[in-house]
């Protein structure tokens, strides 16, 4: 059997900042708050040694390109890194 876990309290970005030292101390003892922006929940307050909750996923992760989309070409050099490297090192000295 799962255990039921209590409705979290919804709190307003308002009452967050007028009432913060109340939160944390409820957080500490346990209780989980919503986030809310204008009604429209935003987040979650929990205590560290709650179980996460499940999260539904709303959009799922897009791919556009991936590397090769950046442009980046490489060069051959003719120069060895270590030489580089060195040169670049000099420059911040």
């Amino acid at each position: 059997m799962t255990a039921i876990e209590p409705i979290p309290e919804r709190l307003s970005q308002r009452e967050l900042r007028n009432e913060s030292g109340r939160v944390l101390r409820a957080v500490g003892a346990g209780r989980s708050f919503v986030l809310t922006n204008s009604g429209v929940p935003v987040g979650r307050i929990v205590p560290l040694d709650a179980p996460r909750p499940g999260l539904a996923i709303t959009r799922p992760a897009k791919r556009d390109g991936g590397w090769a989309a950046l442009g980046i070409r490489r060069r051959s050099v003719d120069q060895p890194l270590s030489e580089i490297l060195d040169d670049l090192r000099e420059d911040r000295a």
